[in-house]
């Protein structure tokens, strides 16, 4: 199956109490009318717009139909996430065949919505699967905001070998006690630079007094108080208007985002910070998954695990493609030296001690701090 932004459905489930954070402008109903999205895959058939009213249909008609998997992002289908969905679901079309239909909705953006609505799509089984930046779940589990901390890996490496091992399976257990996602392993965003369209930044100074997005996390926030500028929390969406209208002064995110989403058309000047590492946790709607055939939750997490690995092999390439891309265009990258990378490290230093006050020694512990 294709991507389905051009489908048609006319009834959607309301949003759950507590998306309140993740509700949108735009009319819900009109999400489905353009996108076909009905809900998530249940055992033994589809969450069909009757079964999300409550008029179940019955099970012998139910029986029939196959376990529809509904995946979605927020980004063009050319990324390499949206390329890792199409990897997974191919692999279980394969392996299933009739037995199950994947559909996608690579960029909910185009649809008007939020990144951050990702989350309240897959918690309330309207989409069954996706991706989002662990930070947008810090409100909600604040322990997960350690990842958040600024320079904690000195290479990919250990920030692979972190996600992998003993960090990533304490994340899992703290967002799945949380949540209703199964996580199923962690999509990797990187190491982000920060962007503007001012002056060159080279010095914590030269970020003094500017406007910057973040994530919505504290930590990110407090790093970048720290660093002299003036955090905004914004969603995606929100940062992209505000960038293109001119009412945003720099933004921080990898050099891939920067131009995917068009940025460095905006901004000239471009530091090569590295100051966070962040993964996107894979995550799919907990009672759809818990209810599906073990064969298929096994292929699921398998299809998955190799997803990982060829989505990581793309970061790096469309890392150096973005350079590429952000100099065609008339961009200025700046390379800190070790001294200059340094004055950052110092100048957030008071973040740790901070963040062992509000997290907890235990949970630093998980990242050797």
């Amino acid at each position: 199956m294709g991507d389905i932004t051009g489908d048609r459905i006319a009834r959607f489930p309301p949003s759950p109490p507590w998306a309140t954070r993740y509700t949108t402008r735009v009319s819900r109903r009109r999400f489905l009318k353009h996108s076909a999205i009905i809900g998530a895959a249940a055992a033994g058939g589809v969450l069909t717009p009757e079964r999300v009213i409550g008029q179940a249909p019955a099970s012998s008609e139910r029986s029939k139909r196959p376990i529809r998997i509904i995946m979605g992002g927020y980004g063009p289908s050319t990324t390499g996430f949206s390329l890792a969905l199409k990897k997974i679901g191919d692999r279980l079309e394969s392996k299933f065949g009739d037995q199950i239909e994947v559909r996608y909705v690579y960029n909910i953006l185009d649809l008007g919505y939020r990144a951050e609505d990702i989350l309240w799509l897959v918690e309330s089984g309207v989409i069954t699967f996706g991706y989002q930046s662990s930070s947008y779940l810090t409100d909600r589990i604040p322990a997960i905001g350690v990842v958040d901390l600024p320079f904690l890996f000195s290479d990919q490496a250990k920030a692979r070998g972190a996600m992998d091992g003993t960090l990533g399976h304490a994340l899992t257990t703290r967002i799945e006690a949380n949540t209703d996602f199964r996580i199923i392993g962690y999509f990797e965003n990187g190491f982000r630079h920060v962007s503007n369209r001012v002056r060159p930044i080279r010095t914590p100074a030269d970020m003094k007094g500017m406007d910057i997005r973040v994530l919505p996390s504290k930590i990110q926030a407090r790093t970048f108080q720290l660093l002299g500028a003036a955090p905004r929390v914004m969603d995606l969406s929100e940062a992209l208007a505000a960038i293109k209208a001119g009412k945003l002064d720099a933004q921080e995110n990898p050099f891939s985002n920067t131009v995917t989403y068009g940025v460095h058309q905006f901004h000239r000047f471009h530091t090569a910070t590295n100051h966070f590492y962040i993964s996107r946790p894979i995550f799919v709607h907990r009672p759809s998954f818990d209810a599906w055939p073990q064969a298929l939750q096994h292929e699921m997490r398998d299809a998955v695990r190799d997803s990982i690995a060829f989505q990581r092999d793309l970061h790096v390439k469309e890392e150096d493609d973005a350079v590429a891309a952000i100099k065609k265009a008339g961009g200025e990258i700046v390379e800190l030296t070790a001294d200059e990378h340094k004055a950052f490290v110092s100048a957030v230093n008071p973040i740790y001690g901070e963040a062992r006050k509000e997290l907890g020694s235990d949970v630093l512990k998980l990242v050797d701090l």
